[in-house]
């Protein structure tokens, strides 16, 4: 089974069962690799539907501050790409819910698109994130992706005009990740103050499932969220709880991801 049809087969597990997605985020290296290994098998038993390992870059442009200093302390232990790569294959196995990548897109570049593709999907990895990559200039990394069978991911916003939202999600697989808020992760805004009219676009443009993420940090939140789209992405919140309590995060993500998955079955 491709990446690609991982996450359609979640989704339509998901809809049959008339709940909506819960999509979890991990800063990887923060504190350690170890410990992220762990807290991906956590949110797995928990009821992460999806669960996103964020690559740590010195520049993260699309976070906020609670995601800026995972990554930072996961760069100073030394985490790359293929050591992240690894614990994925190492993984892989031990959950039920696809994994994906998010990455800003030097650390794939420098890589080497097809050689990070190949290896993301051979490891297991599902899908990939890039939130700096504009749709002009996606075409080459589309196409590494496609050949391996590992989801490319867009990112749409409050601020995307029709016309752009409409080749955007042309070119998207498995699901579109709606941004709620036109700001960076972590920040208290009205969560469902653009979503509304978002997701109205996002229907009109495609069938594709619809999530949405930055700003949602609580059952309560999610709850509200849910009621447009098909999921929620919940990273800050949860990052915040390792910055907290680090190698012993694992209960405490956990319990969160557990509310938060308990909201979504009957939103």
């Amino acid at each position: 089974m491709t990446g690609v049809e991982k996450i359609n087969a979640t989704f339509n597990k998901v809809r049959e069962k008339h709940e909506k997605a819960l999509v979890t985020y991990v800063t990887a290296g923060d504190p350690d690799l170890k410990t992220t290994g762990r807290l991906i098998c956590s949110m797995d038993r928990a009821g992460a539907d999806i669960i996103e390992i964020g690559i740590p870059f010195s520049d993260p442009s699309a976070d906020g501050p609670v995601i800026q200093r995972a990554s930072a302390r996961a760069l100073k232990e030394g985490t790359n790409p293929p050591a992240i790569l690894e614990l994925v294959k190492e993984v892989k196995e031990q959950v039920l819910a696809p994994l994906i990548l998010m990455s800003y897109y030097n650390p794939i570049l420098q890589y080497g698109l097809l050689e990070f593709c190949r290896d993301a999907a051979n490891a297991g990895a599902a899908g990939l994130i890039v939130p700096d990559l504009p749709l002009e200039e996606s075409t080459e990394l589309l196409l590494a992706a496609g050949q391996v069978g590992l989801a490319l991911i867009p990112l749409v916003a409050p601020t995307t005009n029709r016309r752009r939202l409409a080749r955007i999600t042309a070119a998207a697989q498995a699901f579109v990740y709606c941004v709620t808020v036109t700001g960076i992760t972590g920040t208290s805004q009205n969560v469902t103050g653009e979503i509304e009219e978002l997701s109205k676009e996002v229907r009109e443009a495609t069938e594709l499932p619809m999530v949405a993420g930055f700003g949602i940090a609580s059952p309560e939140q999610a709850v509200k969220v849910a009621k447009y789209c098909d999921g929620v992405v919940v990273g800050s919140a949860l990052v915040k709880l390792v910055e907290t309590h680090q190698e012993d995060s694992l209960e405490p993500v956990a319990n969160l991801t557990r509310q938060l998955k308990q909201a979504l079955v009957q939103p």
